[in-house]
């Protein structure tokens, strides 16, 4: 058997001292991901870097699903049922809005808007949902729905969305004169605006709109209130809204 050579203090040191390094390393890695966000370090997406991209990362049966349900939610309590008629392929808001409205959005920007148009199980009315991606952070979106609220933008009649209505299908006759009653709802924990508007399925022509709010309210008896246009306005634009908050929630979740 060979002597044993004693242990060189030297390897000893340069081992100690790697580990040292390394640990020094990954810790320093760890850090700056916090400080700087890094996914790579498991960082979620913010609901706003996720619902900026929901235009086109989520499917549009999920923006818009092919049926929805309103519990509850006609006049009286009543239930509604809706049935997808058309979807438009996305596009600018130039292509979308009425300049007004184009104009008013403009301190957000836009990413781009997506619409569909639903009618209700007795096709009595029709109503064109859409979603505007703004550019804007949440202090943007603040500002937009805090404007909305104190000048009262919703009520104005020359602030309504545009109608979705293609050729060849059931709601054909859904143009501009057809438009009775409307919301248009800026979001401020997401950069979207939510909007609807609804009218009669006969096509006949509303020479007095009404906003959703007015519409729903107790005692009205106009003719756009007694048809429940406002609840059509209302009722679909909340759940197309809700669809897409759950959307962008599976979005944000942290992986794994």
């Amino acid at each position: 058997m060979r002597p044993v050579r004693p242990r060189q203090r030297w390897r000893t040191a340069v081992a100690a001292a790697c580990v040292v390094l390394g640990l020094g390393l990954i810790g320093g890695a760890a850090t700056g991901a916090w400080l700087t966000g890094d996914s790579s370090a498991g960082t979620a997406k913010s609901p706003y870097t996720a619902a900026r991209a929901a235009w086109h990362s989520v499917p549009v049966d999920t923006l818009f699903p092919p049926t929805l349900k309103g519990r509850g939610a006609g006049p009286g309590g009543t239930h509604r049922t809706w049935t997808r008629v058309a979807v438009a392929a996305d596009s600018t808001c130039k292509d979308g809005l009425d300049p007004l409205l184009l104009t008013t959005l403009r301190s957000v920007g836009c990413e781009r808007m997506v619409r569909a148009t639903y009618t209700d199980a007795t096709r009595s009315a029709v109503t064109t949902v859409g979603l505007v991606f703004t550019e804007a952070d949440a202090s943007g979106m603040q500002a937009l729905r805090t404007r909305f609220t104190e000048q009262k933008l919703g009520a104005r009649k020359d602030l309504m969305p545009r109608t979705y209505a293609p050729e060849g299908t059931p709601v054909a006759s859904f143009g501009d004169k057809q438009r009775a009653s409307w919301t248009v709802s800026p979001l401020t924990e997401i950069p979207v605006v939510v909007l609807a508007v609804s009218g009669f399925a006969d096509g006949r022509a509303v020479a007095e709109p009404q906003p959703a709010a007015d519409a729903m309210a107790s005692g009205a008896e106009t003719a756009v209130a007694q048809a429940g246009l406002g609840h059509e306005a209302k009722g679909i634009a909340d759940r197309v809204e809700r669809g897409l908050r759950t959307a962008v929630a599976d979005l944000t979740e942290q992986p794994g």
